[in-house]
């Protein structure tokens, strides 16, 4: 009796013609550029590096695993045969197969979040763990998670990403919206309408909180589009922001305002001290700490300490200028309505 062998690999020159990219291929978008350069190089070179395939479902077929770069490059050098690794005995949809595919594009450079995001995926739909697809990609477990929550992206947004007209750290927290506030957030970025990649993200942090503020109210949280918002906060400014408080949380809102306001006040006596250490003759500055308690080093400390202060202040004040933004700028509707999609009309 015969004893079945399993898989193994077949070293052969295979014609460029009977080979075939894999439909489940990871990698969705090859750079024309570089492919016209790696076609150059094999061209004056010849093929380096082998690349792997399995046989098709037709005979003297063959599948792509690794290397379609190679393979395009190829068509473009019009190089009639490649050097090829035959997996024989693989079954499509074979898991290590795609975890091979998967840790080999990721590898490259070139390979958009949006790819890495839908390859780690399959590979969590074929049976993988979280920590063994961060294992086999090279990866950490919350870069993994990180690049799968993408998926939660509208179309647009993650056009917009795989594009790079999206930072992929924002697209993260756009991520966290529904669709629709998705797709108004991408129409502010897109026009410019923050002042940095921080404030675009505190505005997106804003308009999630908003969304399950309202949701807990019982009502659905509807980002207004940039023109309507910016007519909104013309209309009715800071009144957006109390339409929900009583006269007793209005008049407590009114005495804190006072208080703050009036210790914000005094910032500017820090302000002016530090602009006269910042005028002074080195020399001379010191000439008169040099001898103080601690010296020069203990009051560059305070310096540094007011610096992180103020750094966690002003990130503190971002947020809860996006909060004001969102809220002045948003509209309320009942859970259970049924919004017009807005994707298909998204820049």
């Amino acid at each position: 009796m015969s004893t079945p062998t399993g898989p193994k690999i077949v070293a052969r020159t295979i014609p460029v013609s009977q080979i075939q990219p894999d439909p489940a291929q990871p990698r969705e978008h090859f750079d024309e550029e570089k492919l016209q350069e790696l076609a150059k190089s094999m061209q004056a070179l010849g093929q380096l590096e082998s690349i792997a395939v399995r046989e098709g479902d037709q005979p003297g077929t063959y599948i792509l695993i690794a290397g379609e770069r190679r393979w395009r490059a190829a068509q473009i050098a019009e190089i009639p045969k490649l050097r090829a690794n035959v997996h024989v005995g693989i079954a499509d949809g074979d898991p290590k197969t795609l975890a091979k595919q998967v840790a080999e594009n990721v590898a490259r450079a070139d390979m958009t979040p949006m790819e890495e995001a839908k390859a780690f995926q399959r590979l969590v739909d074929a049976g993988f763990q979280l920590e063994e697809v961060a294992v086999m990609c090279g990866k950490s477990v919350a870069y993994v998670g990180w690049r799968i929550d993408l998926l939660a992206l509208a179309p647009a947004v993650q056009d917009a990403v795989s594009k790079g007209h999206m930072p992929v750290g924002l697209a993260w927290y756009v991520a966290q919206l529904a669709h629709d506030n998705q797709v108004r957030f991408l129409s502010r970025w897109v026009r410019g309408d923050f002042p940095t990649k921080r404030d675009a993200e505190a505005f997106a942090q804003a308009c999630a909180q908003e969304e399950k503020r309202q949701a807990d109210q019982g009502a659905m949280f509807v980002l207004a589009e940039a023109e309507q918002a910016d007519q909104a906060l013309a209309d009715d400014g800071p009144e957006a922001l109390f339409a929900d408080l009583s006269v007793d949380e209005r008049d407590r809102v009114a005495d804190e305002r006072k208080k703050l306001l009036a210790k914000i006040d005094r910032m500017s006596e820090i302000g002016t001290v530090l602009a006269e250490i910042a005028t002074m003759e080195p020399a001379e500055l010191a000439l008169l700490l040099a001898g103080a308690p601690g010296g020069l080093a203990a009051q560059r400390q305070r310096l540094d300490h007011l610096k992180d202060l103020t750094m966690k202040a002003n990130k503190t004040l971002r947020e809860a200028q996006a909060v004001a933004s969102v809220r002045a700028g948003s509209t309320k509707a009942p859970q259970d309505a049924t919004s017009d999609s807005t994707e298909s009309n998204a820049a």
